[in-house]
């Protein structure tokens, strides 16, 4: 009886003693491989917010049940503006100027020509309201900008000031880093802080910026228009990524309209350099529908600023469905003409065109689709 106790204590201790084994032999708990090549992203209180994956071009799933992602719709009622969810829509911001360069206010729905790859669209919504925005303001804040941020700030203030009170801006101050040192906010006080975190060092990473910025707008702004406002004196030299890869970023999103101004005088404006930030800030702002300014001096810089706020103010909401399936993928391009009794020559300033929302599983497009114009 003993010895059949004997083996069988061994027999369990043997057992325990191989199913150890197994279990330190055994893979761990499989886990989520690590996304390659993620976007830039801003920091907030040095914690990074991660953007989505460069492969995805997809906008932030926002955080806020609110938050207003692109291609929704505006209606407005007595109450205040409402949104209207509609995924499949183009939403164009357009400013038409007259022959002397000045903002025509007077324009109906029928005014408009809408044309996408010379197809001409049919104009399913339209406004010409002072629509609250949301903002992102992306101050340089390298080495060189130094000596001219006092000024600058006091302009960012002065366009916040100047624009609709509904509107939200975020801050976002960027060398070879972008930080994010004023989230979301109406407060005047708590963007002049925000403006206030100088500490002009390092390079110029303004393309990695912006997509960050771009991608902030798509997660958590509460206004469906959104603009990006960038003032910069130099080329960018500290990016991840490079220009095209910034608008393409931008046009997927079918994001924010961009504003920028180049402080490109004095040593800043000189050279091949001071050419190539030149046209790169003209390309992102015109292919958003944008304006990129080129002032003089510091003096000329809060004027600019309230002329954005004025253009922001003073655009045209249209809104389309494309007769292209999205599902055929590739950019298009998109025009937008003006003419009414009154008035000779009409220019129309939009984005230049957008890459549809496709569906991930049916998204088969190529390398060989037509890209968006950077040259």
């Amino acid at each position: 009886m003993r010895l059949c106790n004997k083996r069988l204590v061994f027999f369990l201790l043997s057992l325990v003693a191989f199913s150890s084994a197994v279990w330190a032999q055994a893979p761990a708990t499989p886990q989520a491989p690590a996304k390659p090549d993620q976007q830039p992203s801003l920091t907030v209180d040095r914690d990074p917010i991660v953007s989505p994956d460069a492969a995805d071009n997809q906008p932030v799933s926002p955080s806020n049940p609110n938050a207003v992602k692109p291609g929704t719709s505006l209606e407005h009622e007595k109450s205040g503006f409402t949104f209207r969810r509609d995924v499949d829509e183009v939403v164009l911001n357009a400013s038409v100027l007259d022959d002397n360069g000045r903002i025509v206010n007077d324009l109906k729905q029928d005014d408009f020509h809408v044309f996408e790859d010379g197809v001409q669209q049919t104009i399913a919504a339209f406004q010409h309201q002072d629509i609250p925005v949301s903002i992102g303001m992306l101050l340089d804040n390298s080495g060189s900008m130094r000596d001219k941020r006092a000024a600058v700030n006091t302009a960012a203030l002065d366009l916040v000031k100047a624009s609709n009170p509904q509107d939200e801006a975020f801050i976002v101050n960027f060398s070879d880093e972008a930080f994010i040192d004023q989230d979301f906010t109406s407060d005047i006080g708590k963007l002049r802080d925000g403006l206030a975190h100088i500490d002009s060092k390092g390079g110029t990473a303004l393309y990695d910026a912006v997509v960050a910025s771009a991608d902030q707008l798509a997660k958590g702004a509460k206004r469906p228009k959104q603009v990006l406002l960038i003032i910069t004196d130099g080329e960018d030299n500290a990016s991840s990524l490079t220009l095209e890869q910034t608008i393409r970023r931008v046009q997927d999103l079918q994001g924010p309209v961009i504003y920028s101004i180049g402080m490109l005088f004095g040593d800043s404006g000189g050279g091949r350099e001071g050419r190539r930030a030149k046209r790169a800030l003209q390309l992102l702002s015109s292919e958003t529908g944008g304006i990129s300014y080129f002032p003089k001096s510091l003096d000329n810089v809060d004027q600019i600023c309230a002329e954005v706020a004025h253009d922001i103010r003073n655009q045209y909401t249209i809104g389309y469905h494309s007769t292209k399936p999205a599902s055929q993928g590739g950019y298009r391009i998109v025009k937008v003409q003006a003419s009414a009794p009154g008035h000779s020559k009409l220019t129309v300033r939009t984005r230049s065109g957008y890459y549809p929302k496709v569906d991930s599983k049916s998204n088969t497009a190529s390398s060989s689709q037509r890209k968006a114009p950077t040259k």
